[in-house]
Formats: structure tokens, C-alpha cells, sequence
């Protein structure tokens, strides 16, 4: 079965904050059927790093990325999210 990937930027709501913190806690909320790939760190201004979670979830269930964006909004660490790209692989 194929799965779609989707990249999404996450900007932290505290430029000092544990970016290892709050990747567990993206890890952590993400719904069933939902997986982390990768992140990367990308560096914005004044020391504000945002993340880019790299993120699959099943192609039949496309419903899935809203429960993904839903639970990343859940995130009090989190100010904004933005969906960068969605992808079929």
C-alpha cells in the first residue's frame, strides 16, 4: 500500500526552548497510523529554529492528515504550523 508524505514546519513558541522536548511530544501526539520519517532544523532569525517533521500516514485514510495537523495545534510548545509539501511515495 502506498503512503503519502507530507513536510511540515512547526515554529516553536519559545526560541529557547528543548527542541528534543518537543520532538518527543510531536512523536508522542501524533495519531494511530501516523509516523515521524525524519526531522530537520531549519534556522529562522534571532535564534528561532523551526522543524520540519517529515511525516507519513496511509494513502487510503488522507483524513489523517488532519488529525495530524489537529494534534500538532494541541501542542502548547507550538505557535504555527505550515504544511510545506504532501507527497505520494
Amino acid at each position: 500500500m502506498a503512503k503519502v508524505l507530507t513536510s511540515i514546519k512547526i515554529f516553536p513558541l519559545n526560541p529557547e526552548g528543548d527542541l528534543s522536548k518537543l520532538k518527543n511530544e510531536i512523536k508522542n501526539k501524533l495519531p494511530n497510523e501516523a509516523s515521524i520519517i525524519k526531522f530537520d532544523e531549519e534556522p529562522i532569525a534571532f535564534g528561532l529554529v523551526a522543524l520540519i517533521a517529515h511525516i507519513t500516514i496511509p494513502e487510503d485514510k488522507p483524513e489523517k492528515i488532519n488529525e495530524v495537523e489537529e494534534a500538532l495545534k494541541s501542542i502548547k510548545d507550538i505557535s504555527e504550523i505550515q504544511v510545506l509539501s504532501s507527497t505520494r511515495i
